[in-house]
């Protein structure tokens, strides 16, 4: 019999930007910017950046296994807050359920941005440190996209 556990995992990133919460909110909208700094080796991301649209990202592993992520949005304010959920499957199992809220403070010219994830991680294929470290991989990579702007 397959042993199956559970972990739950809750972590807050924070990020400041010199760009304003609108530039910054717009690169979490626009499909062909978030493909740059979320997806930029995905031919086949989608982005339906609306509340109960649907987002998809395609990855590899070390090895070489798939990894899709599929997100749906449940909240948005312009300019202010994201909320969505998040189905992470490797191999073709799921691995991780999440939460996610991201919210863009102004900061005299720029932007605070607060990212807090809820996760609910599957039978030892994530932990919750890969989970934490790549969220912050590519919201730094957001922030060299923000730079060339």
């Amino acid at each position: 019999m397959t042993e199956h556990s559970v972990k739950h995992s809750t972590f807050t990133l924070e990020r400041t930007y010199s760009a304003s919460p609108a530039q910054v909110f717009a690169a979490w909208a626009d499909r062909d910017t978030k493909a740059k700094w979320f997806a930029a080796r995905d031919v086949a991301y989608t982005l339906d950046f609306r509340v109960g649209g649907a987002e998809a990202a395609h990855g590899r592993t070390d090895d070489g296994a798939e990894i899709v992520a599929e997100s749906v949005y449940h909240d948005i304010l312009t300019d202010e807050r994201i909320v969505y959920t998040t189905l992470l499957y490797g191999r073709g199992v799921l691995a991780t359920v999440s939460v996610t809220t991201v919210e863009f403070v102004p900061d005299g010219t720029g932007t605070h941005l607060v990212l807090t994830e809820q996760d609910t991680l599957l039978d030892d294929q994530e932990q919750p440190e890969w989970r934490q470290q790549g969220t912050g991989d590519w919201l730094d990579a957001l922030g060299r996209e923000l730079g060339q702007s």
